[in-house]
């Protein structure tokens, strides 16, 4: 059975011949009423207090929950983006490579077409010589025609 502090001040007695004084039974009963209603008050206050931390309680669990997948989700996040730096890192790699491969070929084929000119002007130069070496030749077998050496001896 559960009391108040009302039923408690309110508790009416038999009066019996040999009884309590009422004034001090009721007096007493009073301020036992009066510490009942403060402990009731008390507890009431308790458990709303109790609730309160329940509530906030399940707020913080639901927020580390929540926390918890944001994590998951970072470290998802953080694998794709790594992931895909690298594959971009590596195309990057891959293309500077073939561009490194095309300088190197048109490089090589420069060189290829100097050297064909090179050796081109060479043989110019080469058929230019033995040409003015037979135009020299020839003028001076002309001049010793006209002129042996002997008259030119002077």
């Amino acid at each position: 059975m559960e009391l108040s502090s009302l039923d408690i001040r309110y508790q009416e007695f038999r009066r019996v011949l040999r009884g309590y004084a009422p004034e001090e039974v009721r007096d007493y009963l009073g301020r036992i009423a009066d510490r009942v209603g403060a402990l009731l008050e008390e507890n009431e206050a308790l458990r709303a207090r109790v609730q309160e931390l329940e509530e906030t309680l399940e707020e913080m669990r639901r927020g580390e929950e929540e926390l918890k997948r944001a994590v998951v989700a970072a470290e998802r996040i953080a694998r794709e983006v790594k992931l895909q730096a690298e594959r971009e890192a590596e195309l990057i790699r891959k293309e500077a490579e073939a561009a490194k491969e095309e300088i190197l070929r048109e490089a090589m084929e420069q060189v290829k077409r100097l050297q064909r000119e090179f050796e081109a002007l060479r043989r110019e130069r080469d058929l230019f010589i033995e040409q003015f070496r037979g135009l020299l030749e020839g003028y001076l077998d002309s001049l010793e025609k006209v002129a042996p050496r002997s008259t030119r001896t002077g």
